[in-house]
C-alpha cells in the first residue's frame, strides 16, 4: 500500500447512519400510533415491543411520552420546531469558498477561514464536516512503517 498525504474523504457513511436513526425513530413513533389508536394503553404498548423487538425497544417512559402527546390529540410523528437560536443558514457561496481555501491550502486552519470569510470557527468546522462532508486525515510519512 502506497503512503498517503494528509487529504479530505467523504463521510456518507456517517450521514447514513443519522437518516436511519431517524427513521427507525419515526417508524417506532407511528407504531406507538397504531396502538393507541387500537386502544392500548401506554403498559400494554410497552409490553407489546418489549416481547416483540427484545433490547432494541424503547424505553417505557418514551412509550408513555408519546401517548401522552397522542391523548393531547397531537398525533404528528415528525419533529416539531423547537424554540431558541434558529439554524445558520450557510448560502451555497460561503460553502464554496470554503472548498476552493482548502483546494489551494490544504493545511489551512479552520481559524485561518474564519478570519477571512468573517464567519465563527465553529461554523466552518461544521461546514468542512456536515455541508462539505469532508475530514482531514494523518499523514502517513516514510519514517511511518505500513501496515501490511
Amino acid at each position: 500500500m502506497p503512503n498517503c498525504k494528509t487529504f479530505l474523504v467523504r463521510q456518507t457513511e456517517r450521514k447514513h447512519v443519522r437518516l436511519r436513526e431517524r427513521f427507525q425513530q419515526h417508524r417506532d413513533a407511528s407504531c406507538y400510533q397504531v396502538f393507541f389508536l387500537q386502544g392500548k394503553a401506554a403498559k400494554e404498548i410497552h409490553a407489546t415491543l418489549a416481547e416483540t423487538l427484545g433490547k432494541r425497544a424503547s424505553s417505557y417512559a418514551t412509550v408513555k411520552n408519546w401517548v401522552v402527546q397522542f391523548k393531547r390529540g397531537d398525533f404528528s410523528t415528525c419533529d416539531a420546531p423547537r424554540p431558541g437560536r434558529p439554524k445558520t443558514l450557510t448560502s451555497p457561496e460561503i460553502n464554496e469558498q470554503i472548498h476552493e481555501l482548502i483546494l489551494e491550502d490544504r493545511r489551512i486552519s479552520s481559524k485561518s477561514i474564519a478570519e477571512q470569510l468573517g464567519i465563527s470557527r465553529e461554523r466552518v468546522g461544521f461546514i468542512i464536516l456536515e455541508d462539505l462532508d469532508m475530514r482531514k486525515l494523518r499523514e502517513v510519512g516514510p519514517e511511518m512503517p505500513e501496515r501490511g
